[in-house]
Parts: C-alpha cells; sequence; structure tokens
C-alpha cells in the first residue's frame, strides 16, 4: 500500500467516525469527472466528498487538516481560470448545500447555502419582484458559492457591479474546522468556545491592514472589474473593515463558505434591447463611452465567429435580429416606464449614427427574438470552444478587463499581440465593464506551442497593466493567471496577499495552487499529444476522430441547467455530475488518456457513467460545443462488448425490427401469449421491465391494406419510407400520413421492407447496423432524387445523422439529403395554399428528442402554431422512454422521473386537450402514463388527417 493510499484510507476512516453517513466517494470512477472544470487544466482528485450541512464541511476539512490532504470547494464546476479542481478533496457543494433557507422581502436580502444555482434563487425572488443582481451567462448552473469565489459579475454589470457588492455576510468554515461569520464589521465565531481563534484571526487582519494601508490604497480597487488577487480594500477604516467582502474572489483559498446572505434588487419596471452592428470588435469598442452615458444595464459584445458557429449548429434561424456587421453589441436599458426606455433607445441610435461607425441597429421588440440572442451571448464560451471551421480555442487569457474607456486601445494592442504570435482570438465579453472574454487557439498539445503560450500570456499580462487594467475581471485567477500577478502587483503587495491567505490557511490546505504560491500556468495543462483511436463511427467533424469528438466537452456545464432546452435528461432525474453530458465526457477523455482509467473500453468505469444515457442526441444539439453523447455511447458499447456477450436487453431489443416483422405473421396470438404468464416470463429472460405493458404487434394484414390504400394511380413526389415501428406497432400512421401528405399535394409512394438500424445503433450492435443500413441505402439510392419522407422521427434522424456517419459513403450522403420528417415535409414541401382540416384552439405537444436535435427549425410546435393551433403546451424535454433505455428492466425508475419532470404534469393537467406526440417512444410512455385514464396519443398526421372525425376532439 502506498503512502498516498494510506493518507486516503485514514481519511475516509476519520470522516466516517466522525461524520457517519457523509458521503465520500473515491476510485476514478467517482473522481474522473472532477479532475476538469472549464478551464485547461486536469487536477485528479483523491476524493469527492458531498456535504449536506456546514458541520458536514467542518468534519472534512479537520480531518483533511489531520491528514494533510488539501480541500477545494466547488459549486457547478464552470470555473474557466482552474480554480475549481484540487489534488486532494473536493467538497462538491452543489449536489446537497443547495437550499434557499430564507428571503426577506423587506430588508431585500436572501440567505442561502454556498451550493444554490443562481436561477434557483432568481426564480424564487421574482416572485416578490426582487432579484439578485450578478448574472453571468452561467446563470442557469453556476451557484452563489462559485460566484462568491470568484467575485463574478455578469452580463448586466454595468449596472450590478460584481458580486462583492452584493454581499452581506458569509458563513464560513476555518481552515482549521472553525464555523465563522464574517461581515462588514469583522469575525464573528458561532460557537462561542471558538471565540479566542476568531479573536486572533480578526487581530492579525487588522495588523495585516494597519501595515500596509498606502500599499493597498494605491494598488487595489482601480478599476471597476480588478478582481485579481485578494481585495483587502475591503478591510480599509474607511471601508469598514468588511471582511465578508474581503473573502470574495479569494478561491476557496482562505476558507470554506457553506452560506451567504446576498443583498436583493427590484426587477425593472420596463426594458429594451438595441442590437448594434460593426465592422470589428474594435469599432464596437471605440462606442462604449457613448453607449454609458444613456446609463445601460448591460452592453454585451461578441464577433462574428460566434454568430456563424451558432447558426451552423442550430440552424440559421436560431440566431435573428442582428443589423448588418462582422460584431455586434447588445445594449439594454431598463427604467420605470416603456415609453422613457423607449425614448432613450431612441436618442441612443440617434447619437450612435452620429459618431459614424455603426453598420446598422436596431430595437428588438420580440421577446422571443430577445430570449434568442441573449442565448447566444450566453453561449459565447462554448461556441467560441469549437467554431463552425472545426478550429478549437481555449481559455487562459479569457478575462482580462480595463476601463470601459481604454478599451478601443486595449483590443488594438491585444489583436497585434495575437497576430505577432501568430494566434487567433474569438472575442466576447461584458465590454461596458471593460472586460473582453477571448478564446485563442492555443496548441497546448505539443511542447513548442506550450512555449508560444506562456510567451503570449506573459505579454498580455504587460499589456493589460500597461492600460491600467486588470490580469482577471471575474472568472479569478485560478491557475491560468495566479502566476502572472507578479507582472500586476509589486512585491510588496504580493508579500500582502501571502499573508492574508496565512491568517487564514497557515499550512497551505486551502486550494492551494492559486493566488498565493502559485503553480506554473502551464502545470496540469489537460491537453496533450495522444494516439489515435480506432472507432466503427467515422466521426468525420471531428479532426483526432474519437478522441477529438469527446474533446468537444471543455466543460461550460450547460447540461447541469435543469430548465431550457432538453438536455440532459439523466441529469436532471438524478443532480449526479456523473450523469450528465459532461461527466460522461470527462470520463470519456480520462479513458482516452488511460492513466486514471486504464482498461480503455473494457473499463467498467465508463459503462457506468453511460448505462444512464438515455441516448436522446439533445446534447448534440443543445450543447454549445455540440457533444454527441449517444454516438460516444453507441461507440463505447460495440467496443465494449466487442467478443462478449451482451446485456438481455442488446438482443431483445436491439433485434426488435426483425422480431417484430415475423411477429406481424402472427400477431394476434403472440398478443394473447404476451398479455399473459407467459409475457412476463419472456419479458424478465430479455432484460424487459415487468413494469410495462408490451406494445401490441399489428398484423401483416393490416400493414398491406393500409399500404394498398396509401398507394396513389397518380406520378408520386415523394417516398414515404415505413420505418420498422410504424410498420410493426402502428401501421394507420402510414395511413394518416400518405392521406394529409397527398392532401398538402405531395403524393407518395410507400416504401415498406426496409430499416434505419437505430435499435442496433442504440444497443452498440454497430456490425449489424452498418449491414442494414447498407440495404437500406442500396434500395434507395437507385437514381430518385425524390423527397424521403419517414413518419418516425427517430428513424427519419437515423438515416439523416448515424447512416452517413456509420457508413461513410457518398450514397449514404446522398440518402440523408433527401431526408424530412413528417413535420419537415409539411413544412418545406407542401402546397402554398394548403389548409388542414380544423385544429383544436390547444394541444399537449410531446416533441421526439431526435427531431428536435437533428432537425434544426423544423419543429412540430412552430408547424402546429402556423397551421392555427392557438396554444400548445409543449412538453420541453425527453418524455423518459427513450427506445429501448425505459423498457430495460434496471432503467425504469430512471425512466419514469424523467418523465415527471415534464411530460407527466402536463397529463395529469390535461383537460381534455388532445396529445401529439410523433415517436413511437413517447406515445408508448404517454399511454403508460395514462393508466387508465382514456388517454392516447396522435401522430401529427392523425390530428391532420382529412379522413379523421373532426367533430370532437380526442385524446
Amino acid at each position: 500500500m502506498t503512502t498516498a493510499t494510506r493518507d486516503l484510507a485514514g481519511l475516509t476512516d476519520r470522516i466516517a467516525e466522525i461524520a457517519p453517513g457523509l458521503r465520500v466517494e473515491t476510485g476514478p470512477g467517482a473522481t474522473g469527472p472532477y479532475a476538469y472544470d472549464a478551464s485547461n487544466y486536469r487536477v485528479p482528485p483523491r476524493a469527492v466528498a458531498f456535504p449536506r450541512t456546514a458541520d458536514d464541511v467542518v468534519a472534512v476539512v479537520r480531518a483533511c487538516r489531520e491528514t494533510g490532504i488539501p480541500v477545494t470547494a466547488r459549486g457547478g464546476g464552470t470555473s474557466m481560470a482552474g480554480n475549481a479542481v484540487g489534488p486532494g478533496v473536493v467538497l462538491d457543494f452543489s449536489r446537497y448545500m443547495n437550499r434557499i433557507l430564507d428571503i426577506d422581502v423587506q430588508a431585500r436580502t436572501a440567505r442561502v447555502e454556498a451550493g444554490v444555482v443562481l436561477d434557483a434563487l432568481r426564480s424564487a425572488t421574482a416572485l416578490h419582484g426582487l432579484d439578485f443582481g450578478p448574472d453571468p451567462s452561467s446563470h442557469s448552473r453556476c451557484t452563489l458559492g462559485g460566484m462568491i469565489g470568484n467575485d463574478a459579475c455578469g452580463n448586466r454589470s454595468v449596472r450590478d457591479g460584481r458580486t462583492s457588492g452584493h454581499v452581506v455576510a458569509l458563513e464560513i468554515v476555518t481552515a482549521d474546522g472553525v464555523r465563522a461569520v464574517a461581515d462588514h464589521t469583522g469575525l464573528h465565531p458561532v460557537d462561542p468556545r471558538d471565540a479566542g481563534v476568531i479573536a486572533r484571526l480578526e487581530s492579525d487582519l487588522r495588523r495585516l491592514v494597519s501595515e500596509n494601508l498606502a500599499l493597498i490604497r494605491t494598488e487595489l480597487g482601480r478599476v471597476p472589474r480588478q478582481v485579481s488577487g485578494y481585495q483587502l480594500q475591503h478591510l480599509l477604516p474607511e471601508n469598514g473593515f468588511d471582511v465578508a467582502r474581503a473573502l470574495v474572489g479569494t478561491e476557496g483559498s482562505c476558507a470554506v463558505v457553506t452560506a451567504a446572505t446576498v443583498r436583493l434588487v427590484a426587477t425593472a419596471q420596463a426594458s429594451t434591447l438595441l442590437t448594434l452592428g460593426y465592422e470589428d470588435v474594435v469599432e464596437a469598442a471605440e462606442d462604449v463611452p457613448e453607449i454609458l452615458r444613456f446609463s445601460p444595464s448591460a452592453v454585451e459584445g461578441m464577433d462574428e465567429a460566434i454568430v456563424a458557429t451558432m447558426r451552423a449548429r442550430r440552424g440559421p434561424d436560431s440566431v435573428t435580429g442582428l443589423p448588418e456587421g462582422r460584431a455586434w453589441l447588445y445594449v439594454e436599458l431598463e427604467g420605470d416606464d416603456q415609453a422613457s426606455v423607449n425614448a432613450r433607445a431612441a436618442e441612443l441610435l440617434d447619437a450612435l449614427r452620429a459618431q459614424g461607425r455603426l453598420t446598422g441597429g436596431r430595437v428588438v421588440e420580440s421577446p422571443a427574438e430577445r430570449r434568442s440572442l441573449w442565448r447566444v451571448r450566453e453561449d459565447g464560451a462554448g461556441l467560441a470552444a469549437r467554431l463552425v471551421d472545426g478550429r478549437e480555442s481555449w481559455p487562459g487569457w479569457e478575462d482580462a478587463a480595463v476601463a470601459p474607456e481604454d478599451l478601443a486601445a486595449y483590443l488594438r494592442g491585444f489583436r497585434k499581440l495575437l497576430t505577432a504570435h501568430e494566434l487567433t482570438g474569438v472575442l466576447y465579453g461584458h465590454f461596458g465593464a471593460g472586460c473582453v472574454h477571448v478564446r485563442i487557439d492555443f496548441d497546448m498539445a505539443t511542447g513548442t506551442g506550450r512555449a508560444v503560450m506562456r510567451r503570449f500570456l506573459t505579454e498580455a499580462a504587460a499589456l493589460v497593466v500597461e492600460h491600467g487594467g486588470t490580469l482577471s475581471g471575474e472568472h479569478g485567477d485560478g491557475r491560468a493567471r495566479s502566476e502572472l500577478l507578479k507582472v500586476m502587483y509589486s512585491h510588496r503587495m504580493l508579500a500582502a496577499f501571502t499573508a492574508f491567505k496565512q491568517a487564514f490557511d497557515p499550512d497551505g490546505l486551502l486550494n492551494p495552487g492559486v493566488i498565493v504560491d502559485p503553480a506554473p500556468l502551464d502545470a496540469d495543462l489537460a491537453r496533450r499529444e495522444l494516439p489515435l483511436v480506432q472507432t466503427t463511427f467515422g466521426f468525420p467533424h471531428d479532426e483526432d476522430g474519437f478522441a477529438g469528438a469527446v474533446r468537444r466537452c471543455v466543460g461550460v456545464g450547460r447540461c447541469r441547467s435543469d430548465a431550457g432546452g432538453v438536455m440532459c435528461p439523466s441529469y436532471r432525474a438524478t443532480g449526479e455530475e456523473n450523469h450528465s453530458t459532461r461527466g460522461r465526457a470527462r470520463m470519456l477523455q480520462e479513458m482516452v488518456r488511460g492513466e486514471a482509467v486504464t482498461d480503455g473500453w473494457r473499463s467498467t468505469e465508463v459503462k457506468d457513467a453511460l448505462d444512464l444515457c438515455l441516448s436522446c442526441k439533445a446534447c448534440s444539439s443543445d450543447c454549445p460545443v455540440g457533444v454527441d453523447m449517444a454516438t460516444y455511447k453507441a461507440e463505447f458499447l460495440h467496443q465494449h462488448y466487442k467478443g462478449r456477450l451482451r446485456p438481455r436487453s442488446h438482443y431483445s431489443l436491439g433485434w426488435l425490427p426483425l422480431t417484430s416483422t415475423l411477429a406481424g405473421y402472427a400477431a394476434r396470438p403472440i398478443n394473447a401469449l404476451l398479455r399473459g404468464p407467459v409475457g412476463t416470463l419472456l419479458a424478465r429472460l430479455g432484460g424487459v421491465t415487468t413494469k410495462r405493458r408490451i406494445p401490441a404487434f399489428a398484423s401483416r394484414r393490416a400493414l398491406r391494406k393500409t399500404l394498398r390504400a396509401a398507394r396513389t394511380a397518380e406520378q408520386a413526389k415523394a417516398v414515404l419510407f415505413v420505418d420498422s415501428f410504424t410498420r410493426a406497432f402502428r401501421p394507420e400512421v402510414a395511413g394518416a400520413a400518405s392521406r394529409v401528405l397527398a392532401d398538402a399535394g405531395i403524393s407518395c409512394a410507400p416504401q415498406d421492407g426496409l430499416c434505419c438500424g437505430l435499435t442496433w445503433v442504440s444497443t452498440g450492435q454497430l456490425n449489424v447496423a452498418r449491414k442494414i443500413m447498407a440495404r437500406t441505402v442500396d434500395a434507395l439510392d437507385d437514381g430518385d432524387d425524390r423527397p424521403i419522407i419517414v413518419a418516425e422521427p427517430s428513424c427519419a434522424a437515423a438515416l439523416k445523422r448515424d447512416v452517413p456517419e456509420l457508413l461513410g459513403t457518398e450514397a449514404a450522403q446522398r440518402v440523408a439529403s433527401r431526408v424530412h420528417t413528417f413535420t419537415g415535409a409539411l413544412t418545406d414541401l407542401a402546397d402554398q395554399d394548403w389548409t388542414p382540416p380544423p385544429l383544436p384552439e390547444n394541444v399537449v405537444l410531446q416533441t421526439h428528442c431526435h427531431e428536435y436535435a437533428t432537425f434544426k427549425g423544423r419543429r412540430p410546435a412552430d408547424l402546429l402554431r402556423r397551421l392555427g393551433v392557438g396554444t400548445v403546451d409543449e412538453a420541453e424535454g425527453c418524455c423518459g422512454l427513450a427506445g429501448n433505455f425505459g423498457f430495460e428492466a434496471e432503467h425504469y425508475d430512471t425512466s419514469m422521473a424523467v418523465a415527471d419532470l415534464a411530460l407527466k404534469p402536463r397529463l395529469d393537467k390535461l383537460d381534455g386537450r388532445p396529445v401529439v406526440a410523433d415517436g413511437f417512444s413517447c406515445a408508448t410512455q404517454i399511454d403508460h402514463l395514462a393508466g387508465d385514464r382514456d388517454i392516447r396519443a396522435l401522430h401529427l398526421a392523425e390530428l391532420l388527417d382529412p379522413a379523421a372525425d373532426h367533430t370532437g376532439e380526442t385524446s
């Protein structure tokens, strides 16, 4: 047993002794995802602890002090500077310590635990007309503890400044395990018996300040975004010895914050958004001082690369409302009434046009358009990480800030510096506060590239200091910039920082390597050269194949959001990092590295991380960098089980297209058999849950009857691909689809007997999938260029995306280019004067995840509204069944937990509204959730069927 192993065993034993029940996890499967945040660094921890109370934190800190093991506090893990990784024990506050303890409406304050996600706090305070001012772009997953650690700001920092300006008090645990409260008057022990310890600490702090008054007054607090180093100016006599504010921005290196009391602001009564176009970001920066005269709440900037990537990833309609230009500013104005805000907006536009730099400008009236535009800006870090041309870019110098009036001059010098080092940067950020985020195409995989990065960062630090600025404006110094503090501050100031750190943490156990005694900025870099991994999927969009594909995840953590979009259903159901898209991607990165995870494709840790992935594909659209975990999982399962016995469900469900075809020849007796004890036995033998009814098979006679009726005497304009699910379980959908399409002027010829191979892909049986797909492509690529319309969204997505990526042939590409969903066909191909039958005023909609992810801009909700449905109540998220996933016995509970997030609440409040669900999985889940209630999901084709009875609306 090694010394490190003995120390770890001693630590876990000690924690178990003093805090029984506290969850502490070790081993690569648990710690792998916590070796990373959103920075360039990889620092594997020895253990991860999940405290539920402040006393749990005390137990961990005391045990770590006894064993000499460092402690790193972590919130959402979205740090771009390497502040949330550490070599000892990582404390994950987001899992359990995420309660809002109190909201005092009269005092306009809230008391929250460190793991509370910002959006959760904002949702709670919005009920009282209040808000928490700082709003980082990661607001859907960043925690208050993390914001306090970095002194975060956000998009509206022009109005609301930094987190430190909104902190009233902090509840902390010191390095020796003592609980205390820091506020604007000093430090106070929670336990009176600790009064002596806290008094000595406070005395050390007061002596430090008194010995360095002139130094602190001249070097700190010079520009609004000066986050670098420690903010000792808050301890000055004129600032009231505010220890709480002094601890904000210390990045967990001085104390562990367990809770905070924060100040709230009133929600604006009226607002408007202007979008302003420019030739480049420097021209945009030149106009910032003029814009600031109009007291905006936000002035945000970005360049064209981010917009191009968003449009490529999510469709051209994902970004609307931008005027002509190659760089843009968003300017938000707020006030007490809309008329005055609108008048200021018009006056601002006139003033900027007079300046002569503007290429275009407009007021964005539509709330939907505003949300879309803010989404582009908020996803900037991820979108810039993997651009539309395949280039990768990285943080490291992503947070420098200068005074707003110096921003244009700084950017001119910065662009020259990039050119001198033959680097390219993608710029965005908080232009109104002088803070520029930039991701740069550093080559961190080679020694030469790392040397270039070091030289560039050193010169960039000198440049920003020359312009009177700061290395860090809201992300903190972390591992990325702490070494460079010597460029910005005097030796005496650095000594003061060291004294401050030592007063709180004399043994250097709290988040070592940042700010004081920093690690080299090029130590512990995650990126390195790796051998090419042989795979069955081609991964054509990733230069390094599978290794490059999983490297897409840069840790921004949008998959940890619990609202908005569809990603990631398993994380939303479990709240576990390992069950997020990010957690899985990090485990796959660990597998490719081959250090902590040493058994490659055979790794049980990676298999466990992927186990609850529903293969919904939502991440391929919702993730700003386009991580496609469903494909990665399929590849992993293929490799993991190569030459080995598979789980039983891979055979029973993976081969369903074949077995269901055979069942169609004797559907009636087979259905009767499956409804009895034999069905239960077969389900158990096949690894299928017995808590669901097995869907009834349709007879071949019913299929033939439907297909005969679907054939038309006229020349067909399109091919209606009758997929395996429609053929086996609901041939009536093919009939309805054929009638609707004909009514819309798209006569179809049905094509039966082919399969997209989806079930073999989702179970990782890729060799079989390729054979099935090749046969289908051969049949469809016969010189015909007519559209291929697929009623089942998952099969349409497989033909569109999986088939060309797995086969890699021109024929597969030709077939994929012809594929439309039913919604897409009606959107793009229907006669302009087509009018559907009368439709209900209100419907509930469950969009299939694969359709959502693959067919951008062709959503059923949009089509229904265009056709006249007044209210479309869409269940935003996965239904939970997800093909084979929800039928597998071990996944049933997770499947139902996912359904509880969005779908089930809508079914429980249905009130007779029709339910539309094109996906067979979605319809099956709805049937299961309905129980004995008279609820049946309709395919969109059935809702629009001209032959259906539209006199009454039933579901």
